[in-house]
């Protein structure tokens, strides 16, 4: 199991140029409207060179999240799991 560390969390209009493809992919997948000042989680997904990201405003909980990460072979370290609470 892949441990999964917060590289940021941007508004989507500030989304730095390194994470863009990422977003875009997952934007595309859920098939999602998103409005500039979306909030958008970017995980570091440790020992490859991916990244996971979270539509903020696409959970309800932390749980969902755990359960989102968990299907991808990966589990969200303590410090992450409590800032992403905290904008949930």
């Amino acid at each position: 199991m892949f441990i999964a560390t917060l590289a940021g969390i941007f508004k989507y209009s500030e989304i730095p140029e390194e994470y863009s493809s990422f977003v875009d992919f997952k934007v595309g997948l859920e098939k999602k409207e998103i409005k500039d000042d979306d909030e958008i989680a970017i995980l570091n997904i440790q020992g490859t060179e991916s990244y996971h990201v979270l539509l903020l405003d696409s959970y309800t909980n932390i749980q969902e999240i755990k359960d989102e990460l968990k299907a991808a072979d990966a589990k969200v370290n303590h410090t992450t799991l409590k800032i992403l609470e905290g904008h949930l």
